[in-house]
C-alpha cells in the first residue's frame, strides 16, 4: 500500500513539474532511440570515460567542443595536428601501428565532421595538407597491412569529392595548389584525385592550368651527369624522383587535352614522354574518337619491341597477372577501328584470332553477334571443338565451365583422364562442384586428381579440402554405374590407404 502511495506521489509531482521520465529502450544495441532513453548525466560520464581511455576518441571530443566556438577554432587545432606529423621522425613499428592509425583517422574525422560543416574551403586546404605529408609518413610506418594508407586513400577520395562540388573558380584554384605539391606525392595520392577532378572542371578553366603545368615542367633540373659511387646513387634516387614527377605532370596534361578533346595534344604529349615506346594504343584510342580512324589504324599497327611489363596494385591483389592483357587490349582497339572503317570481314577474323589463341569468351561472343542467323550456332560447335582440343586441356575446361557448357566439360574430361593436374586446384575444384548435380563421374575424376595431388606432395595445409573432397566422393559413388570408375571407390581408399597411411593429419579430418 505504501509503495503504490508513494509511486502515486512520484507521478503527480512529475506531471507538477512537467518532467518526463525518459522511456526506457528495449534494446541494448547503441543506437539514436536506444541512447535517448539515458540520462544526460549517464551520457557524460560514459563520454569522460572513454575520454580518459581513447587518445582518439578525446581529439573528437575536443575537436566537437572546439566546433562550437567556430572554423578558426577548429582549424588550429587541425593545424597543430598536421605540423606534429610533418615534423615527426620517429618509426612506428607494428605494434603502434593501429593506434596510429586510429589518431590519423580521427584527424581525418576532425576534418570532415567538424570543420567542413563550418567552412567547406578551409576543410579542403586541411584536407590537401594532410595528403601532401602522406609520403613523409608512410615512409616511417609499418604499413604491411595497408592500414594507415587506407586512411589516405579515405582522404584522397573525400577531398575530390568537395572539390567537385565546389565554384569553378574554387575548383581551379584548389588544382592549382595541389599541382604545386606534386613533387611531394609520391604514393600517387594528390595526382590521382587530380585526375578525377580535372575532367569536372570547365573547358575554359584547364588553359591557364595547362600552363602553368608546363612552367612547372620547365622549371624541373635537367638530369645530373653520369658520376661514380656514392654520388652516383644518390643521384640516381634523386633522377628517379625527377623523371616520377615529370611523369606526373605530363600525366595530367594529358588529362585536360582529353577532357579538351584535344587528341593532337594527347600524341604530342605521349611522344615527349616515351619517343621510343608511345602508348599506341592510347593514341589510337584518342583518334579513333576524334573521327580519325585511319591514322588510329596506321597507330595501332606500328610494331614495337615488348617493353616491361607494368603490374598494377588490382594486378597484386588478385594475385596473378595477365601477360595477353595489353595485346587483348591492342586488337579491341583494332577491332573497333576496322568496324569504323566499314572493314567488317577483317574485323571478324581478328575477333575469331583473338578467341582461338586464348579462348577469350568476350571475343567469341563478339564474334557470334555479328554472325547471320542460324551461322552462329554452327559457329559455335566450332569454338567448342577448337577449345576441347588443345594440346593442354585445362584451358579448354576452363572456358567450358565459364561459358557455361556443362555437357562438353564433362565429355572433355572423360576423354582426357589422365590429363588433369590437382596442382591447378584453382580450376579442378570449382569445375568438379559445377560438374556434380548433372556429371558425377566427371566430377568424380576431378576430385580424385585434387586428393591424390595434396597426399602425394604431402601438402599439409589442404588437408581439410582433401577429406571433404574424399566425402564428396563418397556421396558421387552411390550415383554411379559399376564399372564407371576404375578403380572403385572402395578400392581407390584403401590405395590411399595403403601409399599415405602415415598421413594422420589428413586422416583425421577425414575421419572426424
Amino acid at each position: 500500500m505504501a509503495r503504490r502511495v508513494k509511486a502515486a506521489g512520484e507521478t503527480a509531482a512529475a506531471k507538477t513539474t512537467g518532467a518526463a521520465k525518459p522511456r526506457a529502450s528495449r534494446s541494448t544495441t547503441p543506437t539514436a532511440d536506444s541512447l535517448a532513453a539515458l540520462s544526460q548525466e549517464r551520457l557524460i560520464a560514459l563520454i569522460l570515460e572513454e575520454v580518459g581511455q581513447s587518445a582518439a576518441f578525446k581529439k573528437r571530443v575536443t575537436a566537437a567542443l572546439a566546433a562550437l566556438q567556430g572554423p578558426d577554432k577548429v582549424a588550429a587545432m587541425i593545424d597543430r595536428r598536421l605540423s606534429a606529423l610533418e615534423k615527426a621522425r620517429g618509426y612506428i613499428d607494428w605494434q603502434k601501428r593501429r593506434a596510429f592509425a586510429a589518431d590519423l583517422d580521427a584527424t581525418l574525422a576532425t576534418i570532415l565532421s567538424d570543420l567542413k560543416p563550418l567552412d567547406a574551403g578551409m576543410a579542403l586546404d586541411r584536407l590537401l595538407r594532410f595528403l601532401q605529408g602522406a609520403d613523409a609518413t608512410l615512409e616511417r610506418v609499418d604499413d604491411s597491412s595497408g592500414q594507415v594508407h587506407a586512411v589516405y586513400e579515405a582522404a584522397a577520395e573525400a577531398a575530390g569529392g568537395l572539390a567537385a562540388s565546389l565554384s569553378a573558380e574554387a575548383a581551379l584554384g584548389f588544382a592549382a595548389r595541389a599541382v604545386e605539391g606534386l613533387d611531394r606525392d609520391g604514393f600517387g595520392l594528390v595526382g590521382a584525385l587530380l585526375v578525377d577532378l580535372l575532367p569536372k572542371l570547365p573547358k575554359a578553366a584547364l588553359e591557364p592550368l595547362d600552363a602553368r603545368l608546363v612552367e612547372a615542367l620547365a622549371a624541373l633540373p635537367a638530369p645530373s651527369r653520369k658520376t661514380t659511387g656514392a654520388a652516383a646513387f644518390a643521384g640516381a634516387g634523386q633522377d628517379w624522383e625527377r623523371r616520377y614527377h615529370r611523369l606526373s605532370l605530363n600525366r595530367l596534361r594529358q588529362v585536360i587535352a582529353d577532357a579538351r578533346g584535344d587528341a593532337d595534344a594527347f600524341i604530342a604529349i605521349e611522344e615527349e614522354m616515351s619517343p621510343e615506346r608511345p602508348d599506341l594504343a592510347a593514341v589510337a584510342e584518342r583518334l579513333l574518337a576524334a573521327g580519325r580512324p585511319g591514322e588510329a589504324l596506321d597507330w595501332i599497327r606500328r610494331k614495337q619491341k615488348r617493353g616491361t611489363a607494368v603490374v598494377t596494385r588490382e594486378d597484386l591483389v588478385a594475385g596473378g597477372i595477365d601477360p595477353q592483357g595489353p595485346e587483348r587490349a591492342r586488337e579491341a582497339v583494332e577491332i573497333r577501328i576496322l568496324d569504323a572503317l566499314g572493314r567488317k570481314d577483317e574485323a571478324q577474323a581478328l575477333r575469331w584470332s583473338r578467341f582461338e589463341q586464348s579462348l577469350d569468351a568476350q571475343a567469341l561472343r563478339d564474334y557470334l553477334g555479328r554472325l547471320p542467323d542460324f551461322e552462329d550456332e554452327e559457329a559455335l560447335e566450332r569454338a567448342f571443338d577448337h577449345a576441347a582440343n588443345r594440346k593442354d586441356p585445362h584451358g579448354g575446361l576452363y572456358f567450358l565451365i565459364r561459358w557455361p557448357n556443362l555437357d562438353r566439360a564433362a565429355r572433355l574430361v572423360l576423354a582426357r583422364r589422365d590429363a588433369w593436374s590437382g596442382r591447378i586446384w584453382e580450376l579442378l575444384a570449382p569445375a568438379a562442384e559445377a560438374l556434380e548435380p548433372d556429371h558425377p563421374l566427371a566430377a568424380s575424376v576431378l576430385y580424385r586428381a585434387l586428393i591424390d595431388d595434396i597426399l602425394d606432395r604431402g601438402r599439409s595445409p589442404a588437408y581439410g579440402h582433401g577429406a571433404r573432397h574424399l566425402t564428396r566422393l563418397a556421396d558421387l559413388a552411390r550415383e554411379l554405374k559399376p564399372g564407371d570408375l576404375t578403380p572403385d571407390h572402395g578400392d581407390y581408399v584403401a590405395r590411399l590407404r595403403k601409399a599415405h597411411g602415415r598421413k594422420s593429419g589428413f586422416w583425421s579430418q577425414v575421419e572426424g
